[in-house]
């Protein structure tokens, strides 16, 4: 299909769904290029202690996409399995509509193979969520809508 037919088939501006599992830190390391930026809110995470799941859904940005293509979200599922305890800094969970971005995901290792996930979010906020091992997936849910572009992250190089 040439530049031309896509341009008039908005279908074709669409990416297929995401779907990665990550099962080590390298995994995990590329589900979290792929989540930097994401917004959420605090109602969007939930820790479902019985069944040791931390699932949240949150509003991506397609990285993926070519830097001049116009830059786009998409509703993105992500659920951590073997959860035995969740921690959060500088979040208050009664606090519902906290809006949320997300930077990073990180893995501390403890006794190999468990550790921490840590999720970072903009304002020193985090979340710690201490695991079995690592066992995450990130599935692409619903729609596609366009959005203005990330701010850059803030370095040390930079600031």
């Amino acid at each position: 299909m040439d530049d031309q037919q896509q341009n008039e088939n908005p279908a074709a501006n669409v990416s297929d769904p995401l779907k990665l599992l990550a099962l080590d830190s390298d995994d995990l390391a590329v589900i979290s290029a792929h989540l930097q930026h994401g917004q959420l809110r605090v109602s969007d995470l939930a820790y479902l202690r019985s069944e040791r799941r931390f699932a949240l859904c949150l509003g991506r940005y397609e990285w993926e996409h070519a830097p001049e293509a116009p830059r786009r979200r998409r509703l993105t599922g992500l659920h951590f399995e073997r959860v035995l305890a969740a921690q959060m800094r500088n979040l208050d969970p009664r606090i519902r509509e906290t809006a949320l971005e997300l930077i990073a995901i990180g893995f501390e290792p403890g006794d190999a193979p468990s550790g921490a996930i840590i999720l970072f979010f903009a304002d020193d906020r985090a979340l710690r969520l201490e695991v079995e091992c690592i066992e995450a997936q990130m599935r692409d849910m619903g729609p596609v809508w366009e959005a203005d572009p990330p701010p850059p992250i803030e370095t040390e190089e930079n600031e």
